[in-house]
């Protein structure tokens, strides 16, 4: 299936590594030229040159939970010609019980996971609006309607998420600029192995073991009873992102293995 972006240019936000990166290759397989972003410089120019056997994958390195950050990845897009495809998916999540979560670490989620994706859709999606084509997508959660009690503070940053997207979708309307959320469900990444190594060891059993138990215990309501694959999240986002998706927006679209326990 042609996606039809051959020779747009992509950007996807944090990533260097897992999901990010599965995105990134993704729509270099579909012909887009991506730019690659992390916060450190070395980092990123590692993960563009590994991305690079997909395709034309570029460095754009900053931090996008500042606003000098951003701005820095902005001017990349610019340089690259603008900016067709802007995925926000730089993100962290840290378990921590409530009563146990500082107002810092309340912040810094929120500078990561929310206004990352604000402050570089209200740099570059003008210019989209002006071309008259683009697409936007948010990477979200199921926790964002599941709020988990694990982690309430990356809950309530991926609902606000959801809240961002639909209203810049009615911002851009009939613009021929798309904006939309994919909601992965558990996805086996670097930073999700490392939680599932910390919980094996908290209950003393293997890693294997607390992968293949994980889901069943903790997201009882999964459907597929496994995690997801980081590919399987990203061919979602590559439809979404296609010149086939183009009555698709203000959407919440679902790649959680069925854990939201609702018909629509």
């Amino acid at each position: 299936m042609d996606l039809g972006i051959q020779g747009k240019v992509a950007l996807v936000t944090g990533s260097t590594s897992g999901i990010g990166a599965a995105i990134a290759a993704r729509l270099l397989d579909e012909g887009a030229a991506v730019l690659v972003n992390g916060r450190d410089d070395d980092r990123t120019q590692q993960a563009a040159q590994r991305l690079s056997s997909h395709g034309d994958a570029r460095p754009a390195a900053g931090d996008v939970s500042t606003a000098e950050g951003a701005a820095r990845v902005a001017e990349a897009g610019h340089q690259a010609g603008g900016v067709d495809i802007l995925v926000n998916n730089a993100g962290v999540f840290t378990p921590r019980p409530f009563f146990e979560i500082a107002d810092d670490e309340w912040e810094r989620m929120f500078q990561v996971n929310v206004m990352s994706g604000v402050r570089m859709s209200r740099l570059l999606a003008p210019a989209m609006r002006d071309r008259g084509w683009g697409r936007i997508v948010f990477i979200s959660s199921e926790s964002g309607i599941n709020i988990p009690t694990e982690m309430v503070h990356y809950g309530v940053s991926k609902t606000a998420q959801l809240a961002v997207a639909r209203g810049l979708a009615k911002t851009l309307r009939a613009s021929g600029v798309t904006v939309n959320c994919v909601l992965p469900g558990p996805t086996w990444s670097d930073g999700v192995e490392q939680f599932v190594r910390e919980m094996a060891d908290a209950e003393g059993v293997s890693e294997q073991q607390m992968k293949e138990s994980f889901v069943k215990k903790n997201r009882p309501g999964s459907l597929i009873e496994r995690f997801a694959d980081e590919a399987e999240v990203a061919s979602l986002v590559a439809y979404v992102c296609s010149d086939l998706a183009s009555a698709t927006t203000g959407a919440a679209l679902r790649v959680d293995g069925g854990i939201v326990d609702t018909i629509v």
